[in-house]
Order: structure tokens, then sequence, then C-alpha cells
């Protein structure tokens, strides 16, 4: 990764974020409404908490077959995605609730799905929302060798059959967290010294991270092998539900950012970049489905990712009503508003993007 970050042009001469950004405000103050979440937002977590939880007690307290235990496993998935994308994302993004204890009691939810607030928040708020779309910056992009999600990536031959093998890595994302990609994150960015909010304590960071996977260990692993479930049925549960929450987390964040339409500008040689961070989220997002009540409910408004990008400390209940006022003042400016009208279509043009960058780049 590339230390120095680049800096985004200061001066807007479209005044874009101005004219949005006061419009936005006129919106929630014509409405007397506030950017947070509200009786909706806390029904859903409701729910979701309960889709996610609820089969777990089912497999501790019922004996069932085998193979109702690993659907019940695919219904905790479910959930878990649908947790970290509602109620977790808007947690650690402050939109949650007006009370700063709420936000960080429901960002706090990460835990249990293995992750942790520290690493999520430098990860996605600071790098991911900063520097979007940047190689080199937005960790987002960076899949080691194995998926080449830019041509500034350095291409492999096998790259070729990537748009085949990424969907089965997909599935990866969440038990990664759980086994090694925290403790890896950590160590880099506390060497980097970044931080989001006011810095912590190396050894608090360490200690909470360490005790979190503990419990974590202990409630999904440890106690269903006390209560008498066969361990090989623990793990095989345990991977199926992360599998399954991994698969949908990752299609989702990959429709938003790599797709055909979306650009990977990179710094001059001052590391200054060509627009305001604003305008750069245009060219670097897109949204899909915007229409898809279902989609909408269920990804945490992440379907609307432009709105999400350039207004992160708004709750995603919003997003729908704002989004006509983003899309409309971004073409009176004559700037990009990328957007998919299916969630078909995007899938599409996402694998078709992978078999473009996944070319040996001399013939493409």
């Amino acid at each position: 990764m590339i230390n120095t970050p680049p800096t985004f042009a200061k001066q807007d001469s479209l005044k874009f974020f101005r004219t949005l950004n006061s419009r936005v405000n006129n919106y929630f103050k014509e409405n007397n409404i506030q950017k947070t979440g509200n009786w909706t937002l806390y029904l859903k977590t409701a729910i979701l908490i309960t889709v996610f939880l609820a089969p777990y007690f089912i497999i501790l307290t019922l004996d069932m077959p085998f193979w109702t235990h690993l659907m019940l496993t695919i219904v905790m998935g479910i959930g878990m995605a649908g947790v970290g994308m509602n109620v977790m994302h808007d947690g650690n993004h402050g939109s949650y609730s007006n009370k700063t204890w709420v936000n960080k009691f429901m960002g706090g939810t990460i835990y249990v799905l293995a992750g942790n607030v520290y690493n999520w928040q430098v990860q996605h708020n600071v790098l991911h929302h900063t520097y979007t779309n940047i190689p080199g910056h937005d960790e987002d992009l960076d899949a080691g060798r194995v998926i080449r999600f830019t041509k500034d990536a350095k291409w492999y031959n096998f790259h070729r059959f990537q748009q085949y093998y990424s969907v089965f890595l997909y599935g990866l994302l969440t038990f990664n967290w759980a086994i090694t990609t925290d403790f890896r994150q950590m160590r880099s960015y506390l060497k980097r010294k970044l931080s989001y909010g006011e810095p912590k304590s190396p050894k608090i960071l360490w200690t909470t991270l360490i005790i979190t996977k503990v419990i974590y260990v202990s409630i999904w692993i440890v106690l269903p092998i006390v209560i008498g479930i066969t361990w090989w049925k623990v793990l095989i549960g345990f991977f199926i539900m992360h599998y399954t929450a991994g698969l949908i987390l990752s299609v989702v964040f990959q429709l938003a950012h790599v797709v055909k339409e979306t650009t990977n500008p990179s710094p001059n040689e001052l590391g200054e970049m060509d627009n305001t961070w604003a305008i750069h989220q245009l060219f670097t997002t897109t949204n899909f489905a915007p229409k898809n009540k279902i989609v909408n409910w269920y990804t945490g408004g992440l379907n609307h990712q432009i709105e999400h990008h350039i207004f992160p400390n708004i709750s995603h209940i919003h997003y729908g009503n704002i989004a006509k006022i983003v899309k409309e003042t971004a073409q009176e400016c004559n700037l990009p508003y990328y957007e998919y009208n299916t969630m078909r279509s995007a899938v599409i043009a996402h694998f078709k993007h992978l078999k473009e960058l996944g070319m040996k780049p001399e013939l493409t």
C-alpha cells in the first residue's frame, strides 16, 4: 500500500457539493425530520437480528436432522449479512441514531459478526470512503494476487478465469475476518498510526480484539460442542453461515465500485487528484436496483451507493428520498450519475468487467 495519501482539489468550479448539500439540508428541514434512523430502522433491526439469532437457538435446543441444521445456518448467514449492512453499518457511520451511545452499541454488533470496530472503521470509513477506488489507497480493491480488480494491478495468467472463480472466493470474506484478517489489519493500521475518531491505546485495541475473538469462538463453536452437537457438524455449520454472509456482502460491495463505468483515478506526481472529494465519488461509484424495495430494504440502502458515499452521516432509510436531489444536481453540473436499473444487470456488468480485467493487458 502507498503510505502518502493523495489530496483532493479544493476548489469546485461547478459548486456541485455546496449546492447539493444545501438542497439536501433543506429537504430535512422542510420535512422536519432527522438525518438519523427512525422507527422503520428500529423495526428492521429487530427483524434482522431475529433472523440471525433465532436459528442458532433452535439448533441448540431442538433435535433435528443435520440437513435441517444446515438450512438454518444458511438463514443465519442471510440474517448475519442483513445485520451487517443495516445495523452495524449505520452504527459505525454514526447515522443510526442521534445518540452516540446507541451508535456505538449498534456499531458493536460487528463483534457478533466476527469483525472488529477499529479495523472496520479504518478500512471502511477512512480508507474506502476517503480514497474511493484509488489503487493503493482503497483496500477494497486489494484482493492480493488472486483477483484483479483494476488495470493497475499486476496481471497473472490465471486471471483469465477470474470471472468464474471469484464468486467462490467472495464467500470467504467474513470467515477470513474471524480467523486472520483482523489480526493482520490491526498490526498494519497501528504501524501506520491510522485511526477513526479519537485514537485509542494499542494495548486497549489488541486486548479488545483478543477478548472479543475468544468470546466469539466460545459462542459459535465451543458452546454448541459442549451442549452435545458433534464438532464436525458445528464447524460445517459455522463455515456455511459465514460463506452465505460473505457471498452476499462481497457481491453487494463489488456492484457499487467494480463495474465498467466507475473509474480508478490516481494522483499526479504531486499527489493531487483532479477532482474535489464529492465529485470524485460520482466518478467512482454506481447505484443499482434503486427502485427495488426488497433490495433497498435488505441491503441497507447500499444499492444507493452514490448517496451513501456523499452523505455517509445520513441514515440509509433516507437515501431513496434524497436520490432524486443528488441525481438532478449532478445532471445540472454535467457530472455522471451511474446506476443500473436492476440487480441482475449490475451483477452481469460486474462479472463482465472482471472478465475484461482478466484478459492479458496487451490484448485489451
